[in-house]
């Protein structure tokens, strides 16, 4: 029993909190929860609470399927929001899967950013994010039960009514009664979408911020009679949901992205990095942009990415490095912006980052700047100027992803063969569909 763990036992006894919530994600990022009472805090600390692993999607066999759960006394946060009624008061905490024998276990997706993050420190390096994490928030319609925005608003506007200005107040409260730090929030650019910064933080607490973020913007949505999406495209006339996230590496204090004798104060180490993530970019974008729909975002959304590309200030780039602040050391970053806002966070952070250490390592040559608006360009330009296209669909990611020996070393075999085979289902679930676009085209012609 550490500090850590007696910090969590007193807490949990002087606050009368009744529930603990231990979380974990699969590995498609889906949010698992187990509920014990304080009574069995202590017991779970030492040895963690069993549960059967072949129930939860890719963990394992039914020949293997006794899994522990091993609560991380370091995420413990009490929930904001049961404060009304002092018997449903809950906390959280994140879990590390394990097999029974106390190894780490493969197909845990903290475990697999936490390597990564341990191969960066081995480097000298530690590595901080700041996401932009964009959603939307709908109403129903009483007439039809459609769901719409709940707003007409756009880029940074003042809503003349409240619904969208007092949810994220709300939300930014229970963001930061959770221990995560927000910059800033403001209305994005389509009617109802919403988008709420984060502070920089290490990588994996940032994942972890991120899972709790979707939970606590879902819950504050419902509790203000209203629903919250981060699907990536949910409507056809509007721009997608993101979450360009910022990359810094620091060896010790010193951001190892900043050099002030550059044009654009970028070190050979950040222009490395980046070099990194385009020459992987279409190995990863299955992971990135997991699902169906990611794709209609960067083919069809406003400033998603649809080549390998960095830029200066560009939005149309893959990676973009801002200009603000460029004499400010601890403020050079890179900034990565075809994540939707449904990645899982463990795993898209986890090969973006192994991505950019390989690119480091191996000394990747950076090309030159995007200065065009890429997403204007013709396919037969793009190729003229050595562009590399994303992939277009699912299909084409999928296709790429499993040709990649790389994403199946950051993975491991087994999350690797089980994402495939997961996201091979959901094309062809998707591909199945008579669309009312081809009734309409073709069941009269």
């Amino acid at each position: 029993m550490n500090s850590q763990h007696e910090f969590v036992l007193r807490t949990v006894e002087e606050r009368d909190i009744h529930f603990i919530r231990l979380w974990f994600t699969d590995i498609l990022g889906g949010l698992k929860s187990v509920v014990i009472s304080p009574s069995e805090l202590e017991d779970a600390f030492e040895e963690g609470i069993g549960f059967d692993g072949s129930s939860v999607e890719g963990f394992s066999r039914i020949s293997e399927s006794d899994t522990i759960a091993l609560p991380d006394p370091s995420t413990f946060q009490i929930l904001p929001f049961d404060q009304d009624d002092p018997n449903l008061q809950s906390a959280r905490m994140f879990c590390d899967i394990q097999q029974p024998d106390g190894q780490a276990s493969l197909v845990d997706p903290r475990q697999i950013l936490r390597r990564q993050v341990a191969d960066a420190a081995a480097d000298g390096f530690s590595v901080k994010a700041s996401p932009e994490i964009e959603f939307f928030l709908l109403k129903e319609l009483k007439e039809t039960g459609k769901l719409k925005p709940t707003d007409n608003g756009g880029y940074f506007d003042q809503a003349s009514q409240n619904t969208a200005p007092r949810f994220r107040s709300y939300a930014m409260l229970a963001l930061e009664e959770m221990g995560i730090s927000t910059e800033m929030s403001h209305h994005e650019t389509a009617p109802g979408q919403q988008e709420i910064d984060l502070r920089h933080a290490d990588l994996l607490t940032m994942a972890d911020h991120i899972m709790t973020f979707r939970f606590v913007i879902k819950r504050v949505a419902t509790n203000q009679g209203i629903r919250a999406t981060f699907m990536p495209k949910p409507f056809e006339e509007h721009p997608g949901n993101g979450m360009h996230t910022h990359f810094s590496l620091f060896e010790g204090e010193t951001n190892a992205f900043h050099d002030p004798d550059d044009e654009f104060a970028l070190s050979t180490t950040a222009k490395q990095f980046i070099a990194g993530i385009l020459e992987h970019a279409t190995e990863m974008t299955a992971v990135t942009n997991q699902w169906v729909n990611s794709y209609k975002r960067l083919m069809f959304g406003n400033e998603a990415p649809g080549s390998a590309t960095w830029g200066v200030s560009n939005r149309s780039a893959l990676v973009r490095v801002p200009t603000y602040r460029l004499g400010k050391a601890e403020s050079r970053r890179v900034e990565v912006r075809n994540i939707d806002a449904l990645m899982n966070p463990y795993l898209g952070y986890a090969v973006i980052l192994a991505a950019g250490l390989k690119g480091i390592r191996e000394g990747y040559e950076l090309g030159e700047p995007a200065e065009d608006d890429v997403h204007s360009l013709t396919r037969r330009e793009r190729r003229a100027m050595g562009y590399k296209d994303l992939p277009t669909s699912l299909d084409q990611a999928l296709r790429v992803f499993e040709r990649s020996e790389f994403m199946a070393d950051i993975l491991g075999e087994h999350v690797f063969e089980f994402f495939l085979r997961s996201k091979w289902d959901e094309w062809h679930r998707y591909q199945a569909q008579i669309t009312t676009s081809e009734l309409h085209t073709n069941l009269d012609f």
